[in-house]
């Protein structure tokens, strides 16, 4: 296994490698120039060529990627046109704010879609499982920023139950000051993370659920499950002790690919929330044509992305025996 590892760790260099030449490629197509647009329209000629020649734009294309790969070798992504801070210093102020959303989406997405995908399986063809299935297609056919402005229009606007906007302490930090006494820190914190978790997750709970019941459904016909009651054994134990625990193997391959999904949506619903995270910086970004930035983020978004499928693969194999990596 650990072989196995350290072979994925290391096809995450060419990996990334593509990620920053594709990146690359699509924002020299991109209409525009930053130093136009960083100078402003009264801007002259002149101005914005002294500009472009500080900026090392006027290299053609293969030496400023030539000289991008080679700053990135050393562990520096360069340094932001618009914002002249360096990248990586941009990235690590805001990717905990992403990270943490998107881990709450998950854990909310997993928890809500295995719920109603087992109870959609234990009463199947029953208005239960109708209503629980077309929950779920509403979900998955619903846009993530549609959910979320759904959701700040009903429990912000029209309830007032939770803030529109903005984030609270980070996760970590409350729950720190929750244990010293501060618990209304942390109550702060979760009403603030969780309109744009729910926006999030609700694909991601449509597509888990959907599975779940497919798969207990399949697992619930095993000839162990009916040795399992023919011993005696309770519904209850034999739903979540025997047949969950088989149905959840093909979910563990899914979470991976919609951790992916979740932070690809986190642009939008961190736009709509004002939630400070990567997704806002990744717009300006790309409204500036701030390509040194633009590039961090994506390679951040990828490497991110491998990381969590190969730690969803090794548990994959953990959990069942039957797997082997190699």
């Amino acid at each position: 296994m650990l072989a196995y590892a350290i072979r994925r760790l290391l096809l995450l260099v060419p990996m990334a490698a593509g990620m920053v030449i594709v990146t690359f490629a699509l924002l020299l197509m991109v209409p525009g120039d930053p130093a136009h647009v960083l100078l402003g329209p009264e801007a002259t000629p002149d101005m914005i060529a002294n500009l472009r020649a500080s900026l090392g734009l006027d290299n053609p294309w293969y030496v400023r990627l030539w000289d991008y790969f080679a700053h990135l070798r050393q562990g520096d992504m360069g340094r932001s046109i618009f914002q002249n801070a360096p990248v990586s210093q941009l990235i690590a102020g805001r990717l905990g704010a992403t990270i943490e959303l998107a881990v709450v989406a998950l854990l909310l997405a997993t928890l809500i879609g295995m719920t109603l995908g087992v109870i959609a399986a234990m009463r199947q063809g029953s208005l239960i499982d109708t209503a629980t299935m077309l929950l779920a297609q509403l979900g998955v056919s619903m846009p993530v920023y549609w959910m979320g402005l759904l959701l700040m229009l009903g429990f912000s606007v029209q309830l007032n139950w939770l803030p529109a906007i903005g984030r609270g302490a980070p996760l970590l930090d409350a729950f720190g000051a929750a244990l010293t006494g501060r618990p209304q820190v942390l109550a702060d914190s979760l009403m603030h993370i969780l309109l744009p978790a729910l926006a999030l997750a609700a694909y991601s709970a449509a597509v888990i659920s959907r599975l779940v019941r497919t798969s207990m459904l399949e697992v619930l016909r095993e000839d162990f499950i009916r040795t399992a009651y023919a011993k005696g054994l309770r519904r209850p134990r034999v739903v979540i002790r025997h047949a969950l625990r088989n149905a959840l193997l093909p979910v563990l391959s899914v979470i991976g690919m919609q951790f992916g999904i979740l932070l690809g949506g986190a642009v939008l619903v961190e736009q709509i929330f004002a939630w400070p995270g990567l997704g806002q910086l990744t717009i300006g970004a790309i409204s500036q044509r701030d390509l040194p930035l633009v590039q961090g983020i994506t390679l951040t978004f990828a490497l991110t992305f491998a990381i969590i499928n190969l730690i969803v693969d090794i548990l994959y194999a953990v959990v069942d025996p039957r797997v082997r990596l190699g």
